[in-house]
């Protein structure tokens, strides 16, 4: 794995004794104490991810909202300053680039790609960005991000930090201090939990992750991996970049249509996305449950009637419920929740029903 790179925690995580696995061109942590473990203590108490991997962009200049509003399709105009939303970038034809955050400041936009994508991203935006006068500006090397999330999150991290984080609402954001680290803390997260993500500089890397792991032992904070990470998601219900959305997905079928305004002008994917929204789409994502044991992963085929309809795209055993749970598409007239389904596992057919997402809603303000 000696081409794979690595964040600045990658010490910690070694000394942790985390198991460490390539993903998205990373050498990460994917457990430390089990996947189960830190799928539960995030449920229950609190989990700390390092998910540095993912790329970290400002965008700068006089067209900043406009530019950013021409790449993505929902509206930053509506972005109060310290305020974030979830947003998509599209191609022409409408398939999803990839998904992200934009975080809106006085001056300036912050961006979070997907640790795969970051290359990508950048090309794009920069590609895109001939007609406005701005900057964009890669951070990703000089600066660190962890994920702080579950039930205890807020207890565990608002004394550390200078700033009130008790009225701090979900999408919100401050620029604050933890433990004289200065640090942007947004209320975000991927788990479905209540929680925070912190971006900070590198050169502070362990200290903070040392101070918040020993401020949060007594509040059942666990370090953890992209494991759970994965299962977390999965049960809120949450999509994957290269599972639920890719280029060859489009936002309305994969149930993200609320992202796209199309009442604002100009932006890339627009034309495309009006024809879907006018003509309609064939497929649909939906939440599939299994009804008897098994596991629908990535890849399995859906039947209806013995028919082949579809394919899995995020599958797995629910820690939390306690049965196989997963995602596909399949055609509209299949997707209301409650339709009789089955997913092809190891020659079997296992009965299962096509279910409303979320899976699961946690402790999110």
């Amino acid at each position: 794995m000696s081409d794979l790179r690595r964040t600045a925690l990658y010490k910690r995580h070694v000394e942790m004794g985390a198991k460490l696995v390539p993903f998205s061109g990373w050498e990460m942590p994917v457990q430390y104490r089990g996947i189960l473990a830190e799928h539960h203590a995030v449920r229950a108490d609190a989990g700390l991810f390092d998910v540095s991997h993912m790329g970290r962009v400002e965008i700068h200049g006089p067209d900043a909202v406009a530019f950013v509003n021409h790449i993505t399709v929902n509206d930053v105009d509506r972005l109060k300053p310290f305020c974030s939303q979830y947003t998509l970038a599209c191609r022409e034809n409408g398939g999803v680039i990839d998904d992200f955050l934009v975080y809106r400041m006085p001056d300036r936009l912050l961006i979070i790609p997907n640790a795969g994508n970051r290359e990508k991203d950048l090309d794009w935006f920069r590609r895109s960005a001939a007609a406005f006068n701005v900057e964009i500006r890669d951070l990703s090397e000089e600066t660190m991000l962890v994920a702080l999330q579950g039930p205890t999150s807020e207890a565990i991290l608002n004394p550390l930090a200078e700033a009130e984080l008790d009225t701090l609402g979900f999408q919100g954001f401050v620029e604050t201090r933890i433990g004289g680290i200065e640090a942007r803390v947004f209320r975000t997260g991927y788990t479905g939990e209540d929680g925070f993500e912190i971006w900070y500089p590198a050169e502070q890397a362990a200290a903070l992750w040392d101070l918040l792991l020993e401020s949060g032992a007594s509040r059942g904070l666990a370090p953890c991996g992209l494991g759970a990470r994965d299962t977390l998601r999965l049960e809120a219900g949450l999509a994957l970049y290269g599972h639920e959305i890719d280029e060859s997905i489009n936002p309305i079928e994969a149930g993200l249509g609320w992202t796209v305004k199309l009442k604002k002008p100009g932006f890339i994917g627009r034309d495309a996305l009006v024809g879907i929204r006018r003509e309609g789409v064939k497929r649909k994502l939906v939440g599939l449950r299994l009804l008897e044991r098994g596991i629908p992963r990535q890849g399995y085929e859906i039947l209806h009637e013995r028919v082949p309809v579809g394919q899995v795209v995020s599958g797995a055993i629910s820690p939390t419920l306690g049965h196989g749970i997963g995602t596909g598409f399949v055609p509209v007239d299949l997707a209301e929740p409650g339709t009789g389904v089955a997913i092809g596992i190891r020659g079997r057919h296992i009965p299962a029903e096509v279910v409303k997402l979320p899976f699961y809603t946690g402790s999110r303000k």
